[in-house]
């Protein structure tokens, strides 16, 4: 058994994040699935969106909401917007650094913004930002991450949170107390046959809650996103970020034909692919840059380049093939704005909570900021809120199958989402997806 001030289960950047607004003097175990940088953040890879200006909020609430069909929880919308200044702040003392131009920040604009409010490191901003919060809470004498540790369960006593048990490296299982749990284990792109998230993400989180009737919110809202290198290869799916339509990309058909609005929110346009894909009789539609600067393009988006480049296309010469894959998970583990689930003494941050800033739709470039507006918030909560460590007793015998109880646990939500969506579930879930 080992003990901690606060248990947090991920290390992404919402995970992180919150581990370094901690008071310095607690202790704080952060456990992993896998390795550190295997995270959906690593991979983000368009930017982060900040308020440029207070003339700019009006709008920036508005693209927000309408991406989220005006399901949004408004008052989540406000705190984000709101404190995306301060965050852009935290970051850049943290030593994340942004493209430039002229020696000012550069924006940019992707689908559904009405204007350039996007900051960004190349097309690898994700890497930048949690790469420097990695190596910040690396310093932090009161951090502990603890890798290849999978959480099978939460402890429950009294309906509060009394810390969890965990599988650790070397496959023996274990309890972590702690007065206070944060769960940050990502989204579920695990759970569908093509993704662009990590495989080893199948909703974790998720099914603990459903099994000690946490509360979920919106589990079918989950985001297809429109653009990924289409390849017959299994595995995780590419990204090809929304930053290329954003900077001019064109989508063509099979005879090289544009057939929408490439800036439209990202649901429409998908909805639009698949329209194309079915009429072409194609599982692929093409992304094109041919008619922009070959040289810019290269500059700007150097990692896609090179990853293309790698799959045979020449990005800059010759469309690439793209087809739509599961993204993002608009849904989760409610949480209120300080990001407590419906027990006590469990958080939830980042793509596994559901605070309602995204409604049905995630706007392009809101993930970061949301992950760490709201694991900021989380760790300013347990702060103001201190509590004590309580011994439980736990029955580790129950979790020996521990393989069988993965199954059940992916099984479980697949069927919650299919319970609240059965279109989506039959589209999206089956074995062609």
């Amino acid at each position: 058994m080992k003990t901690a001030d606060v248990i947090i289960v991920g290390s992404g950047a919402s995970g992180l994040f919150n581990a370094l607004f901690l008071p310095q003097d607690y202790k704080v175990i952060v456990i992993t699935k896998k390795e550190v940088e295997e995270s959906d953040s690593f991979l983000a890879q368009g930017g982060i969106s900040a308020l440029k200006n207070p003339e700019d909020y009006d709008s920036y609430f508005e693209d927000t909401m309408k991406a989220g069909h005006y399901e949004n929880d408004k008052g989540a919308v406000e705190k984000m917007i709101k404190e995306s200044p301060q965050i852009i702040q935290d970051l850049k003392d943290f030593g994340v650094r942004f493209d430039l131009k002229d020696g000012e920040i550069e924006f940019t604009r992707e689908g559904g913004h009405s204007t350039f409010r996007i900051l960004h490191h190349e097309d690898l901003t994700g890497k930048e930002i949690t790469s420097h919060l990695y190596e910040e809470a690396k310093k932090r004498d009161n951090i502990t991450i603890m890798e290849n540790c999978t959480m099978i369960d939460i402890i429950e006593k009294d309906g509060e949170c009394k810390g969890i048990v965990y599988k650790d490296a070397d496959g023996n299982l274990d309890t972590i107390e702690a007065p206070d749990t944060v769960l940050a284990t990502g989204g579920l792109g695990g759970l569908f046959k093509h993704s662009t998230n990590f495989r080893h993400l199948t909703a974790d989180s998720l099914a603990v809650c459903l099994r000690h009737n946490v509360e979920l919110e919106n589990i079918n809202y989950i985001q297809i996103h429109p653009t990924t290198f289409y390849s017959k290869k299994p595995g995780r799916r590419f990204l090809i970020s929304e930053s290329v339509r954003g900077e001019g990309a064109y989508l063509l058909n099979k005879d090289g034909e544009r057939f929408t609005d490439e800036l439209k929110p990202r649901d429409v346009v998908t909805g639009e692919i698949c329209k194309q894909m079915k009429k072409d009789g194609s599982d692929h539609v093409y992304l094109s840059v041919t008619h922009l600067d070959g040289e810019r393009i290269k500059h700007r988006f150097p990692n896609i380049y090179k990853q293309c480049l790698d799959e045979g296309y020449d990005m800059t010469k010759e469309p690439i093939p793209v087809t739509p894959a599961q993204h993002y998970f608009m849904g989760g583990i409610k949480v209120n704005l300080d990001s407590k689930t419906s027990m006590e003494h469990l958080y939830a941050v980042g793509e596994t909570s559901c605070n309602g800033v995204h409604g049905k739709n995630r706007l392009a470039s809101n993930s970061l900021l949301e992950a760490l507006v709201f694991a900021k918030a989380a760790a300013k909560d347990i702060t103001e809120h201190p509590s004590k460590a309580e011994t439980v007793e736990v029955d580790l015998s129950k979790y020996q199958n521990e393989e069988q109880r993965e199954k059940e646990n992916e099984q479980l939500v697949l069927d919650e989402i299919k319970r609240k969506d059965r279109s989506f579930y039959d589209q999206w879930c089956n074995d062609e997806n």
